[in-house]
């Protein structure tokens, strides 16, 4: 007799959760970081509002969203980075090429942008973020060698250029992800994120509209090529 795995339900569950167009849509949406109202959502995903709000209900039930009230606006978002993983690792299996074009010019300029550079939950993907991770990677700042981690000198690299790191999280310090566009991983974790937040705090980069896509500023491109000896076309 076997004994049935006590996670198989909570495996069945999850999937459940996600294998739903509209709320795949939603979970999507929310990997640029940022709360949304259920109206946004409901725009975004192209239903009414009032089926948005059940789906919103199983997300936040199931635990991959929080949400946060204020006057009439509900606001929801990703639960947390281990719900931004999942999701970006789940979107990373379905490469672009297996997906139909884009039907539009507005559509073409818009992935070309995500390709270009964009935010992943609260890092830098796209060209962008593979740029920076193989610019630290050939510094000797960070090593891809099993799994990603920081060097000394990555550390040390962090703290001379104002980028502070929380040491206690219970996020890793560095972490692979898999980029969608790219195919390639690019730095997640506490480090990621940090670099991100202040890549964006100082104007290194600005956000492209309201989705996920950045550019990098002309100051970004003179840092980055101090910092990282990044080639500023390659950021363009």
């Amino acid at each position: 007799m076997t004994t049935r795995d006590p996670r198989a339900p909570l495996l069945a569950g999850l999937a459940r959760l996600i294998a739903d167009e509209t709320r795949a849509a939603c979970l999507l949406a929310l990997l640029d970081g940022r709360a949304w109202t259920a109206g946004e959502l409901a725009r975004h995903a192209g239903v009414a509002a009032s089926t948005l709000s059940e789906h919103l209900g199983k997300l936040v039930a199931g635990g991959m969203l929080t949400e946060e009230r204020q006057g009439r606006h509900r606001y929801v978002r990703l639960a947390d980075a281990r719900v931004a993983q999942l999701v970006e690792d789940l979107a990373a299996q379905v490469a672009p090429a297996d997906a139909a074009g884009p039907r539009t010019l507005r559509e073409s300029s818009a992935g070309a942008a995500m390709a270009r550079g964009r935010t992943c939950y609260d890092h830098l993907a796209g060209r962008l973020g593979i740029a920076v991770t193989d610019a630290l990677t050939a510094r000797g700042l960070l090593v891809q060698d099993t799994g990603f981690a920081l060097t000394d000198a990555g550390l040390g690299w962090f703290a001379d250029t104002g980028i502070a790191l929380d040491r206690g999280s219970r996020r890793p310090l560095a972490r692979a992800c898999l980029d969608w566009t790219e195919r390639r991983p690019h730095l997640a974790g506490v480090a990621g994120a940090a670099l991100c937040r202040h890549a964006l705090g100082t104007g290194w980069c600005e956000r492209v509209g309201s989705g996920r896509a950045v550019r990098v500023t002309a100051a970004g491109r003179r840092a980055l090529g101090e910092l990282l000896g990044i080639d500023g076309a390659a950021l363009r």
